[in-house]
């Protein structure tokens, strides 16, 4: 439980800035998109014999430079995101059961087994989390302005689509090591629901970040909890805890603005 407990909280502190990001740029289904290929890096993995890790954020990252490319190609955004996101996953879920000789419980990637973490997850999952903290905090400033208006960035000497690019990276890095805790299927979830939930409590850029971690973080150990007590999936328990933080906090703020 305390592996479990760390585990979450670190993929928190990681989801965290991007989740905002991804909520400012109403980038939710680019997330699902980027998290659903993941499947199909873990059958790569499996297939090649090479870490889990490694195979589903080349893949994400693969699948979010696609996307990239193709959206200013006449495809309508919507329809491109879900026919890459639903077609990685199929496609990843048939490759999967074309290997032969390795035991695959497909349940743990596409829900999470948080339970399971090891103390090697751990580092990875911390070690991951640091990288897209300082990729973020080194960008914040660029990426914040770009966010906010493009012709401003131009303006200020910065490139929105390298901004873009910066995204994407710790997007598919956030992917790879979540995928052992919260799973494909919930990710984007964890991504998008704590930085909604921070939203109305927060007045500066820099205080949403701070207080979505705090919402994610919280959203882990109740969960867990919660899961333990209650004898349900810790994965989407933990998902469950931050949805109804959302409601509160949707509740809070028509509260506030009806008074």
């Amino acid at each position: 439980m305390i592996r479990a407990g760390l585990a979450g909280i670190g993929v928190a502190v990681a989801a965290a800035p991007l989740g905002c990001f991804v909520v400012w740029r109403r980038m939710a289904y680019f997330g699902d998109a980027t998290a659903h290929a993941a499947i199909l890096g873990v059958a790569l993995s499996l297939a090649f014999s090479m870490s889990i890790f490694i195979g589903t954020m080349v893949v994400a990252l693969l699948m979010a430079l696609t996307v990239s490319v193709l959206s200013g190609r006449g495809y309508a955004m919507d329809t491109l995101l879900g026919v890459l996101a639903h077609s990685a996953l199929a496609f990843g879920l048939v490759a999967v059961s074309f290997i032969s000789g390795v035991r695959i419980d497909l349940m743990a990637y596409l829900f999470g087994d948080i339970l399971a973490v090891s103390r090697v997850d751990l580092v990875v999952i911390w070690g991951g989390a640091a990288l897209v903290v300082a990729l973020i905090s080194w960008r914040w400033s660029a990426l914040l302005t770009s966010t906010m208006n493009e012709d401003l960035a131009h303006a200020s000497g910065i490139d929105p689509k390298r901004e873009q690019l910066v995204l994407t990276l710790a997007l598919a890095i956030t992917v790879a090591f979540a995928i052992k805790v919260v799973g494909v299927l919930l990710i984007a979830a964890m991504l998008i629901i704590p930085a909604a939930a921070a939203r109305p409590l927060s007045k500066t850029p820099e205080g949403m970040a701070f207080v979505a971690g705090i919402i994610g973080a919280l959203s882990a150990v109740i969960g867990l909890r919660a899961a333990y007590v209650f004898d349900t999936p810790a994965g989407p328990s933990i998902v469950c805890v931050a949805a109804f933080t959302f409601l509160a906090t949707s509740v809070f703020k028509g509260f506030r603005s009806s008074v």
